[in-house]
């Protein structure tokens, strides 16, 4: 990494806090620094769990409670049981909180307003659109992956994603049913794994991998969120599986996919997989492939 990217991201953050007013205990003209703001922007007007604020803003649970404390204290919050979940706290905004909710976004377009009214039209087009891209790229940035149980509410959302995209993208629909098991007992060490992308606490990418045979492995699930596609998301989910097959002390991993799923096929080939003569039945599979890892 060079030294010159490091300085210009250092530029860019401490240009960026000032032109936000990061660092203004009178964030937007209250008396709430940026950090109060965003939280009390996060529980909105629909409210929010405790724990997804955590996950989302990447703030440990102390800071979130001392935040909460003080929007409590003054009246803008109250706190309750989540109703998908008794353990765990929800916030809600107070109506006092919803009134200041709504101030908070006034300000905010015109603060954003004032920013882009100082330059050209044609700066200002500029610079949204290199917003666009930053952000994006700082999505990328924030990504997690982790070994998750198969059996999770989360992972079996993720998978319900990958089945209703198969439906609607192969020309004859989808039956998870008809195709290749792959039952939660195999997905798990040290027969196999479950992964999940997350961003923000946001789920936007999955993959499992089985072992088959002896040193062999099944790449499976693989799925990413079209919100994230172009951010090299899913070569990140490949390669982190490739990794947890190394783990489970495989020697080489096999996949299959349909001809329709093009540019999973274009990441396979740039990813140092082989195209194979058939090695299963799978009724959906018109390409198979096979890598030994390294």
């Amino acid at each position: 990494m060079a030294t010159e990217q490091v300085a210009q991201v250092r530029r860019f953050n401490r240009l960026v806090t000032h032109r936000a007013g990061a660092l203004d205990d009178n964030f937007l003209g209250r008396d709430r620094p940026l950090g109060e703001s965003r939280l009390l922007y996060e529980i909105g007007p629909g409210g929010a769990d405790l724990r997804d604020l955590r996950a989302r803003l990447g703030l440990d649970s102390g800071y979130v409670s001392r935040l909460i404390r003080s929007l409590t204290s003054r009246r803008l919050v109250t706190l309750g049981r989540s109703t998908g979940d008794g353990r765990v706290q929800r916030a809600r905004l107070t109506r006092t909180g919803a009134a200041e909710y709504r101030l908070m976004n006034r300000r905010s377009d015109q603060a954003a307003a004032a920013l882009l009214a100082a330059l050209a039209p044609g700066q200002r087009e500029r610079l949204v659109g290199a917003m666009a891209e930053v952000e994006r790229l700082l999505r990328a940035a924030g990504t997690a992956i982790e070994r998750v149980d198969p059996a999770s509410p989360e992972a079996r959302w993720c998978v319900s994603q990958y089945f209703a995209e198969l439906a609607a993208r192969f020309e004859k629909g989808f039956d998870p049913g008809a195709s290749l098991p792959a039952d939660d007992a195999d997905l798990v060490p040290p027969r196999g794994a479950f992964l999940v992308a997350r961003i923000d606490g946001e789920p936007v990418a999955c993959g499992a991998v089985k072992s088959i045979g002896r040193g062999v492995g099944s790449i499976k699930r693989m799925w990413v969120s079209a919100s994230v596609r172009g951010m090299g998301m899913g070569r990140r989910i490949l390669e982190a599986l490739e990794a947890q097959a190394r783990r489970l002390r495989l020697k080489k991993v096999r996949l299959e996919t349909n001809r329709s799923l093009r540019e999973a096929i274009r990441l396979y080939e740039s990813s140092d997989y082989r195209e194979v003569a058939a090695f299963n039945d799978d009724p959906y599979a018109d390409h198979w492939f096979e890598k030994r890892l390294r």
